[in-house]
């Protein structure tokens, strides 16, 4: 059964466009509502970014769930990995999370958790899809749902990510820049790490419902490289709008991103006899990232693009690291989706019991250079059926030998074929990703 509304990560789209309209969300909510309502009566945590079209759909979903017989527990401006443990904390039947993530401002989305804190399962997703083809149909006014609002969910929150790392462990000696994007992560982010310890300088903490994301955070790093590097902090730290996703800058401002990230925490896993199992990354994710696992001893599996496919193949091979490129970890032995504030806590905790800079823990894998090209079509084409596109990629590959790896697929969301090419020598990794890009073109064209 296909999908009319939910993606990959719940609802997304632009705020007054079908579906993110206030309607629609009521409309969400309550059959969300319906579906998770049980004879007992239920109650669902909502949450938020710092969107202004967040106030919006926080209404409309516990005006949704409220007809539906639900009670809500409203907990305003927190990051989706605090909705997840709040779920699951103050035992609630699922989690509702407003925000689309790194997108601009004018984008939102609704996504879900369960009482467990994970993402739901396709079927219960394919349920509220079906309610949602049903007429509204609202409570008796005695059978109303009720609303509540949660006062002290960033304190919960901040505790427990304290609590992810070892409880002696001091970040006295460190002084970091932390970006909040202008997003959810803005008052927790900076209490977490001073509580800590750290000296902290706090950039992207000031949001006005339209600067989320916006020249700052995970997808733009710049500004926290040039406070880094300004004020001589040890490490930067940059999250996204809805705090899942992690950047970081080492003291000489390189921007450090998923892959290497994820190198570190499995390092410092090994170093301390802690690795549980192996790590997941993507097809996207580095050559050298593979490599360097492999001298660790720590097997390796790839996934498909998107942190919902990672954490699949973590739970089917009961596994607890993985991650994406683009920043988004996952540590299974902290909590149950992906954290950005706690992912960089165990980055810190690395630095801390090693007592080297992040740019020395880096320096035990070494990224091969990638060429991407966007190629686009007319329609959609299935190039592993394309005689002459695969012939390229296995002539590629022969060139390549040992030394790197090649990728074509679809994009999901455009009408365009993405190719990949990764290896020790740039030169060759360019021209290569030039030929295969040539080849596509032809075979469409």
């Amino acid at each position: 059964m296909g999908r009319k509304y939910f993606g990959t990560d719940g609802v997304r789209g632009k705020v007054g466009e079908s579906p993110i309209t206030p309607d629609f969300v009521m409309r969400l909510g309550w059959a969300a509502g319906k579906v998770f309502a049980g004879e007992n009566g239920s109650k669902v945590v909502i949450g938020k970014d710092t969107r202004i079209s967040g106030y919006m759909f926080e209404s409309a979903l516990e005006a949704g769930l409220s007809a539906a017989g639900v009670d809500s527990l409203l907990l305003g401006p927190m990051p989706t990995p605090a909705i997840a443990y709040l779920t699951r904390t103050l035992h609630a039947n699922a989690g509702i999370v407003i925000s689309a993530s790194h997108n601009p401002y004018f984008d939102n989305g609704i996504k879900f958790f369960s009482g467990q804190g994970t993402k739901l399962p396709d079927e219960v997703e394919l349920q509220i899809e079906a309610m949602l083809d049903q007429p509204l149909q609202c409570n008796e006014s005695a059978e109303l749902g009720k609303a509540a609002r949660i006062h002290d969910a960033e304190g919960r929150y901040i505790e427990f990510c304290k609590s992810s790392v070892p409880y002696a462990m001091s970040l006295r000696d460190l002084r970091i820049v932390v970006d909040c994007a202008n997003g959810a992560t803005y008052k927790v982010a900076p209490s977490v790490f001073e509580e800590l310890g750290a000296e902290v300088i706090p950039i992207g903490v000031d949001p006005d419902g339209l600067n989320i994301n916006e020249d700052c955070g995970s997808t733009a790093p710049g500004i926290l490289r040039e406070t880094v590097l300004e004020m001589r902090a040890d490490v930067g730290i940059a999250l996204d709008g809805d705090g899942d996703r992690l950047i970081m800058v080492d003291h000489k401002g390189n921007i450090i991103d998923g892959d290497e990230i994820l190198y570190v925490i499995t390092q410092n896993r090994v170093f301390q006899s802690k690795m549980l199992g192996g790590v997941v990354g993507t097809l996207m994710t580095n050559l050298g990232f593979e490599h360097a696992l492999s001298r660790l001893n720590v097997p390796f599996a790839r996934a498909k693009v998107g942190d919902r496919y990672v954490m699949e193949m973590l739970q089917a091979n009961n596994w607890f690291l993985g991650g994406e490129s683009s920043g988004h970890i996952i540590c299974l032995d902290r909590t149950t989706t992906g954290d950005g504030i706690i992912s960089a806590l165990q980055v810190l905790t690395a630095m801390v019991e090693s007592g080297k800079a992040l740019t020395d823990l880096v320096h035990g894998m070494d990224k091969y250079p990638q060429t991407l090209l966007n190629v686009r079509v007319a329609e959609r084409i299935d190039v592993d059926k394309s005689d002459r596109i695969q012939s390229a990629v296995r002539e590629a590959e022969q060139t390549l030998a040992q030394t790197g790896r090649v990728l074509l697929r679809a994009s999901g969301t455009e009408p365009v074929i993405r190719v990949m090419v990764e290896g020790q020598d740039a030169g060759i990794v360019k021209r290569l990703a030039q030929q295969l890009a040539n080849e596509v073109r032809a075979s469409v064209g």
